[in-house]
């Protein structure tokens, strides 16, 4: 595991999270719960919660990093 930890991510800022080969870029939206988010992905403008992206685990790959416009 590498890159940010969930609780230095900030609402409006755009992240890119690898995990299990797939990759998804989003915008954080909001705090819902102590460890979910609810995110907007940057591509198809879909709503979902950070708990579906990991519901299957965390992979060797890993990696959630900031994207910087």
């Amino acid at each position: 595991m590498s890159g940010l930890a969930f609780s230095s991510m900030r609402i409006g800022k755009k992240y890119c999270l690898i995990n299990y080969g797939e990759k998804s870029e989003f915008t954080l939206m909001e705090v819902v719960g102590r460890n979910d988010y609810r995110l907007k992905d940057l591509f198809s403008m879909e709503s979902y919660l950070m708990s579906e992206l990991i519901q299957y685990g965390k992979g060797e790959d890993f990696e959630l990093r900031e994207i910087y416009d």
